[in-house]
């Protein structure tokens, strides 16, 4: 079973960067899928983004490509969330979960963290 703790979100200007950290362990964690979903006040939770820990592949959605990156650092056994150019519409709450597969459902992810919030002001 592999844990998660998300860290990083709070308010920031549109425009702005934010950086999105997820703690993992346990011990197979290296062999998981990870991805950033979030959900926002009467919406659905929607992937955003996904990395493969032990090739780097990551997969993106259309509305983040070229503005957010995901990636790890294997050294501090993080997974990391780099959003630049934020808009309003980027206002939710993100959670990092880990999976086995890119492309399933939200309630295929076995683990989830608690999320962190991330306000975005226009």
């Amino acid at each position: 079973q592999v844990q998660l703790v998300e860290s990083g979100g709070g308010l920031v200007q549109a425009g702005g960067s934010l950086r999105l950290s997820c703690a993992a362990s346990g011990q197979t964690f290296r062999s998981y899928i990870y991805a950033w979903f979030r959900q926002a006040p009467g919406k659905e939770r929607q992937f955003v983004a996904g990395i493969r820990w032990f090739d780097g592949i990551v997969e993106y959605a259309n509305f983040v490509k070229g503005r957010f990156t995901i990636s790890t650092d294997n050294s501090k056994n993080l997974v990391l969330l780099q959003m630049n150019s934020l808009n309003a519409e980027d206002t939710a709450v993100y959670y990092c979960a880990a999976g086995t597969r890119f492309g399933v459902p939200p309630d295929d992810y076995g683990a989830w963290g608690r999320g962190t919030q991330v306000t975005v002001s226009s």
